[in-house]
């Protein structure tokens, strides 16, 4: 497996729309890998294929509600995915690997329900709460060319990140 370079912000290749994955070939699985390997590396939640500039609707998250389990194997995968099912709302702070130390507030719902095929072509359904919900509506988002900062509410302040930043370090402590 190999790791990808991650888009940022000022590139193209991020504001387009992704086609649906037809073929579940080695290409596909390949992609997958390589998605896992990279989100992994980046420390990051989720990571979507135009992210990695493959314009296929192809995304990667972590379920944070298995953190006993390596890395590895927290990973989600889901092909052609689609939002089935909504409810509540949350409202927080949102960052994104391709737009780098940069956070929004940015409303979402509190859990969501996915349809997706796995990386053999089956069909299935995943339900995620609170941050995996979060990063399902985000890379999803990204499928469609959307960027967390098209619906945030405001960015945080150089302040602000700093206080987040120091939450996130007293957590790990």
């Amino acid at each position: 497996m190999a790791l990808r370079a991650i888009r940022t912000e000022e590139d193209p290749v991020l504001r387009k729309i992704c086609k649906p994955v037809t073929d579940f070939n080695s290409h596909i699985h390949t992609l997958l890998d390589d998605l896992r390997d990279t989100l992994i590396d980046s420390g990051g939640v989720g990571l979507a294929a135009p992210q990695v500039g493959v314009l296929r609707r192809v995304v990667v998250v972590m379920d944070i509600s298995r953190e006993d389990l390596p890395p590895e194997e927290q990973i989600i995968e889901l092909i052609n995915p689609v939002i089935i099912a909504q409810e509540g709302e949350q409202c927080g702070a949102e960052g994104c690997l391709s737009i780098p130390e940069k956070y929004g507030v940015v409303t979402r719902p509190e859990s969501v329900t996915v349809s997706a095929f796995d990386r053999n072509g089956n069909k299935f359904e995943v339900s995620g709460s609170s941050l995996t919900a979060r990063a399902f509506c985000h890379e999803i988002d990204h499928l469609d060319g959307k960027l967390y900062i098209d619906i945030a509410e405001r960015m945080l302040t150089d302040e602000e990140l700093q206080e987040l930043y120091s939450q996130d370090e007293d957590v790990s402590e």
